[in-house]
């Protein structure tokens, strides 16, 4: 008998494709959500807050020029993050309100694309 094994390496990966909150103002983009949409091509994130719907938008860019930007922190093992405390005091979002794990969603926002949408609770 032949198998063909793959060795198991991601211990501390998280595999689930939602954007998380957390409680010290930063946004994280687990192992799964950063590899199926492909962040590691992409230097920045900028933000977009809709308070009628309680919503962020998250656009990926590399536009070393645009405003607003939030560079990107990176990780092998755990996918990526951005700290955006000026985005939540801005909005007067309180993240320890708000933190946990959000489904997502793509809109095409006029102006800059494609951008992936949460709802906040």
């Amino acid at each position: 008998m032949t198998y063909n094994f793959t060795k198991f390496e991601d211990t501390h990966a998280r595999f689930e494709s939602r954007i998380t909150i957390t409680g010290s103002y930063s946004i994280g983009f687990p192992t799964k959500f950063y590899k199926d949409n492909n962040i590691e091509n992409y230097k920045y994130i900028v933000l977009y807050w809709d308070p009628e719907n309680r919503a962020i938008g998250i656009q990926l860019t590399n536009d070393d020029n645009g405003a607003g930007k939030l560079k990107i922190g990176k990780t092998r093992d755990y996918g990526a993050m951005i700290s955006a405390k000026s985005f939540f005091v801005k909005y007067g979002i309180d993240p320890k309100v708000s933190k946990g794990r959000y489904d997502w969603e793509k809109f095409d926002q006029p102006g800059a694309g494609e951008i992936f949408v949460i709802k906040l609770k």
